[in-house]
């Protein structure tokens, strides 16, 4: 799974390498004034959640930094994408876990399931493909669709679906 993340992880690196910050914070009209920045940082910080769980075996994705610079920094965002993809390649095995979250507007709601590291790492790779196709919006917004190829942000059941009906 490790793999699969890091590399959705550097696909979303090699957009944001060829994007300016101003590029990079461009305020899209399609997605209700959200930036191609801001969906980077929230990917980051979902894998960050993860990654942050290790030593204790807790994740709690409620409790993301949202560090602003990596919605508005291209470079800090490629730094942290180098940081998750080396703690990728520094965890190869399973763990037990438990996921913790409030899932609900109500404060004071916190539940606690039993999960996996590598139940989460799904997690967090199908939800950065989701987040993808939100930035392919704004990419095409700040006329940059050709920083990606046509898979950007498309499930692999997508992918290999569309194959099998060419065929």
């Amino acid at each position: 799974m490790q793999i699969y993340c890091k590399e959705n992880l550097n696909e979303i690196k090699n957009v944001v390498s060829q994007l300016s910050d101003a590029q990079y914070t461009f305020q899209s009209t399609n997605l209700f004034g959200s930036t191609i920045g801001q969906h980077v940082r929230h990917i980051l910080e979902v894998y960050q959640s993860v990654l942050n769980g290790f030593e204790t075996k807790v994740i709690n994705y409620d409790d993301r930094a949202r560090n602003l610079v990596l919605e508005t920094d291209t470079n800090s965002a490629i730094e942290v994408i180098d940081e998750i993809c080396l703690k990728l390649t520094e965890n190869q095995i399973d763990m037990q876990m438990v996921l913790e979250g409030n899932f609900c507007l109500a404060e004071g709601k916190k539940i606690k399931i039993d999960t996996s590291l590598l139940r989460e790492l799904a997690y967090c790779l199908e939800h950065s493909i989701h987040h993808q196709a939100l930035i392919k919006v704004g990419l095409l917004e700040v006329k940059c669709l050709n920083f990606i190829d046509d898979t950007f942000g498309l499930a692999p059941a997508t992918i290999r679906h569309r194959k099998q009906c060419i065929e």
